[in-house]
């Protein structure tokens, strides 16, 4: 039986720079890591493969295993779990069109939710869901350890939450001529405050700031990527900035307030994702 790890088990973990490179993006662990209650470290102990008339809602291209894993390391969940677990997964086919081969004993990092009817934690979760079809990807240190980072970001007391959209916005003139303020202000998925502020000089060069909270620091730096601020902003936002959040605004100040926009995202760069996001991100 496993017992939660939940606020040791990202104390040890290694740095970015002692490790090689994940195989997997900083969104695609964040995308499973935000949604799952359950990451593990498994290894496999057997798998079958399920013929097509018992794999319902199977897509093409993918074929459906049955899989018991021995369980190494709970990396987050909320309490004990079986030793052994059980679940199904879908992975793609191989170049030639044949189901891939499983090794006994190959390391899995899985993202699950414990199945209907048994308490996500409990000494009876022998069986577990994953959050996707394929939400189990081969182990590697460097995908772990990203993993662990993206988790301890996620449990630090006021964690950016996700975005939703563009509550509303302005963009003011300065005195100079030039120079503007844009402010922005984004819906969450919690409620809490999240906003952004461009301001123009007089020369045209544009300084931006995201605040998440309430108190707005318009010198505090921008989210560095591959953290979990820039993760919400970058993968959250809307790819245009939908001028009809702007009310009471000028239509040339509209304007100006979507170049801003435009500026954070050029400076945010792209929510690069290998995979495609679980269901309830």
């Amino acid at each position: 039986m496993f017992t939660n790890c939940f606020s040791d088990a990202y104390a040890e973990s290694p740095t970015p720079a002692a490790v090689a490179e994940s195989p997997w993006s900083y969104a695609d662990l964040a995308d499973l890591a935000t949604v799952a209650p359950m990451a593990i470290e498994a290894r496999l102990y057997s798998t079958a493969l399920l013929k097509p008339e018992r794999a319902p809602g199977l897509a093409a291209g993918f074929a459906r295993f049955y899989v018991e894993a021995d369980v190494v390391s709970l990396i987050r969940g909320s309490g004990p779990l079986a030793a052994r677990i059980s679940y199904l997964v879908d992975l793609p086919l191989d170049a030639k069109g044949k189901p891939p081969k499983l090794k006994k004993k190959q390391p899995v990092l899985l993202f699950a939710r414990p199945v209907a009817g048994a308490a996500a934690g409990s000494s009876s979760t022998g069986s577990v869901q994953l959050i996707a079809p394929d939400a189990q990807l081969p182990w590697d240190a460097a995908t772990e350890s990203r993993l662990r980072a993206i988790l301890t970001e996620l449990v630090k007391p006021g964690a950016p939450p996700a975005i939703t959209g563009i509550a509303n916005g302005f963009h003011v003139p300065g005195t100079l001529p030039g120079e503007g303020e844009t402010q922005l202000f984004l819906d969450t998925k919690t409620g809490e405050p999240v906003s952004i502020t461009v301001l123009t000089a007089a020369d045209g060069s544009r300084r931006w700031s995201a605040a998440f909270g309430e108190i707005v620091d318009e010198s505090a730096p921008i989210p560095r990527q591959n953290t979990l601020g820039w993760y919400r902003l970058a993968c959250g936002l809307p790819r245009s900035l939908p001028l009809s959040k702007l009310g009471g605004t000028a239509p040339e100040d509209r304007k100006k307030a979507a170049a801003d926009y435009a500026v954070v995202l050029g400076a945010l760069g792209q929510c690069t994702r290998t995979r495609t996001p679980p269901p309830g991100l």
